[in-house]
């Protein structure tokens, strides 16, 4: 039997990290990226006798601007729960998490390709500690334990296929960014993505595996590939699928087993007796998602005018600072000037190696500013393009783009009195009479050879497309 002959299910729970100044229960730096392990602790974070933990009010209101972010309902009322496991990583032998009354509902993802994903519920907890292990003994540091974690659930049916699921990935990873609830750094497991997968060739759901800890788009998908064709081999070898939980190997491109997989009432869940119920109004509710940014999907509609392709439109949306400046520029210099800039953020910014996510971009009105130079023939593509890159590379410059062709020697010459006194002389040269023959006999590939004489003798200064047209008229 082919591969085409099973169905396949996948349901991803992300952990997203949320980037609130302090954890989620103890009052210390919640950012701990290049900080001496276990420098960033408290008390609370050590699980000492009679320490009690105390809610992070931004880590409630981050939560609700996720879920609104997702279509989420959210709750009024939530609630947290002890979840007993093994956690050699936790101090206090537990984590306080959500699993009966979580403050986010269901909702839907909407994806680019126009599908959508299910969301069941997505539920707040804190994070463990970080494990390093060498041979024989483990280390632990200390430092994430507490860190506001958001698990973002999906719901079956699930999604069919790799690709799909990238995608939603892609996009979710976006939401959480424009929301401003997350960093975003995947590298630093910002988001992390544990990937269920099952096959069938009924209705009826398969076995399912979990591979945990994924964090990057590309894996998610390569993943599930080998996963699903794994899964497939077995079962047609007349094996079965055991419910496990597996890791993913990056350099080799499959997946082991790390151990079976636990059921609910393995966790052992009881009511966190330290934290109290969390009660909203719909007002505070109202009132965050009146300040919530736009979203990617709004972005999405608005870019519909300037006609870019799927890909070039994905690729400005991944960098928020972008969308934002497109959009401003479309409110200021319409529908004329806006592609200019879009084309110059896709082909030009975007293809620059290590673009920093925080870069200082060129206001609304001088991005307007130069593509209107490029629409008035005072500059070129090409010379707008490496005013751009002056702009970024020099960060907080306060000269405009026009000051800066000037200093850049990139005006170009439009005056056509004064075009036609250099085409004339161009024209009357020994060297170009052939050419200009040749144009006046029809054969105009020639007129590039006078074109490139013309800005030759302009010093670069010449605007091409006119001196093409004066050069015609006056040949004609």
């Amino acid at each position: 039997m082919s591969k085409s002959d099973y169905k396949m299910t996948i349901g991803i729970e992300c952990h997203v990290q949320l980037n609130t100044k302090t954890k989620l229960f103890s009052a210390v730096d919640n950012d701990a990226v290049d900080k001496e392990p276990n420098s960033c602790v408290s008390p609370i974070d050590y699980a000492l006798p009679g320490m009690l933990p105390v809610l992070n009010k931004a880590a409630i209101e981050k939560c609700v601007r996720a879920g609104l972010a997702m279509n989420c309902k959210i709750n009024l009322v939530s609630r947290f729960d002890r979840k007993h496991y093994y956690y050699p990583d936790l101090p206090k032998g537990y984590q306080i998490s959500q699993m009966y009354q979580p403050i986010i509902g269901a909702g839907e993802v909407h994806l680019p390709d126009g599908s959508s994903v299910k969301i069941d519920h997505a539920h707040l907890e804190e994070d463990a500690a970080k494990l390093t292990h060498f041979g024989n003994y483990s280390l632990v540091d200390l430092n994430r334990v507490g860190t506001p974690l958001l698990e973002i659930v999906t719901d079956l049916p699930g999604m069919s296929s790799a690709a799909q699921a990238r995608l939603y990935c892609e996009e979710l990873h976006r939401l959480m960014i424009y929301a401003g609830v997350t960093n975003g750094d995947l590298y630093q497991g910002n988001m992390r993505f544990d990937v269920n997968v099952s096959v069938s060739k009924t209705d009826k759901l398969g076995t399912r595996t979990e591979t945990k800890n994924l964090n990057s788009f590309r894996s998610v998908e390569r993943m599930i590939e080998y996963e699903s064709a794994r899964q497939i081999s077995v079962l047609e070898k007349g094996g079965e699928i055991i419910q496990e939980t597996r890791g993913w190997n990056d350099a080799t491109g499959k997946t082991t087993a790390q151990r079976n997989k636990e059921n609910a009432q393995d966790y052992r869940y009881m009511p966190e007796p330290d934290v109290p119920p969390v009660v909203l109004e719909q007002s505070y509710v109202d009132k965050v998602e009146a300040n919530m940014p736009m979203m990617p999907d709004e972005y999405r509609s608005k870019f519909g005018v300037l006609n870019l392709d799927n890909s070039e439109r994905e690729a400005i949306l991944n960098y928020p600072i972008l969308a934002k400046r497109l959009n401003e520029v479309l409110d200021k210099g319409g529908v004329q000037l806006a592609p200019r800039v879009a084309h110059w953020f896709s082909g030009v910014l975007l293809a620059e190696e290590n673009l920093d996510k925080d870069f200082t971009l060129a206001t609304a009105n001088e991005l307007t500013e130069l593509s209107e130079m490029v629409e008035k023939k005072e500059l070129s593509s090409t010379g707008a393009k490496a005013i751009l890159m002056e702009m970024y590379d020099r960060k907080n410059t306060q000269k405009t783009p026009h000051q800066l062709a000037k200093e850049m020697n990139l005006l170009q010459e439009n005056d056509e009195d004064a075009l036609g006194v250099i085409i004339d002389e161009v024209l009357t040269a020994p060297e170009c009479a052939k050419a200009a023959e040749d144009v006046r006999n029809g054969e105009m590939k020639a007129i590039g050879f006078l074109v490139g004489q013309v800005m030759k003798k302009s010093k670069g200064k010449a605007n091409p497309a006119t001196v093409n047209e004066l050069i015609k008229k006056k040949l004609s």
